[in-house]
């Protein structure tokens, strides 16, 4: 009897151990995701910390790690085609150079630059966004840069705005990249700030052409705020 007992014991253990082997399921995705975002977090850090400057000064990490973030997703996706990432970080006052043009084939920094923001998102520094046509104030997020064109600012790149609600007016609005005169270090240092545009990405006249031709045609470009 007490065998037969003890036959039955391990009997009821070892189905009881097949059934749970086979009916395991993972607590939940997050030890997945969390696993890929230390990819994706890994991969920013090898990026920036590798990044050749050529003597031009790094952004700042934070920005850096949410630009990369959305360059990979929109590659992946086929919505941007080029190895090559701009940044534009508005957290910066406009008298600094808040624009990094970075190669990332080769890791390296190909131009950081002045660059405006519109007339009504602030002074010396830009504090209010918005992707209202009229409103004249800056978008911020992720867009996919498109053709370029002779417009009453010469030569000129049009941008698609990703984010709906945050910048996908950006063709309605024109908003673009162009050159202007009031995007200099003489102009910032005669009037406290650079001069603004009505939203557009304006750069300086002489670095307009050469960035240009670096971004256009479907390259990421991602611009910053610390914001939700």
């Amino acid at each position: 009897m007490i065998y037969k007992t003890i036959s039955l014991l391990l009997i009821g253990i070892f189905f009881f151990t097949i059934n749970s082997a086979f009916s395991f399921k993972p607590k939940s995705t997050k030890l997945i995701e969390t696993v890929v975002n230390n990819s994706i977090e890994a991969k920013v850090d090898a990026v920036y910390n590798n990044l050749m400057t050529n003597n031009f000064m790094l952004p700042n990490k934070i920005s850096f790690a949410k630009a990369m973030e959305g360059y990979f997703k929109l590659k992946e996706k086929g919505i941007i085609q080029k190895d090559i990432l701009t940044l534009v970080d508005y957290s910066l006052s406009s008298k600094e150079n808040r624009l990094w043009v970075i190669d990332l084939k080769n890791n390296s920094i190909l131009y950081q630059s002045l660059v405006s923001h519109g007339r009504n998102s602030g002074n010396e520094y830009a504090a209010k966004f918005s992707d209202k046509p009229e409103s004249y104030q800056s978008s911020l997020g992720f867009y996919a840069t498109g053709e370029t064109y002779y417009g009453k600012h010469g030569y000129s790149l049009r941008l698609d705005g990703l984010e709906k609600g945050i910048n996908s007016n950006a063709r309605a609005r024109a908003i673009v990249v162009h050159g202007a005169d009031y995007v200099s270090e003489k102009f910032a240092q005669q009037n406290g700030r650079l001069g603004r545009s009505l939203g557009c990405l304006a750069l300086s006249q002489d670095l307009t052409k050469e960035v240009i031709d670096t971004i256009k045609d479907k390259s990421c470009l991602f611009v910053y705020y610390p914001s939700s």
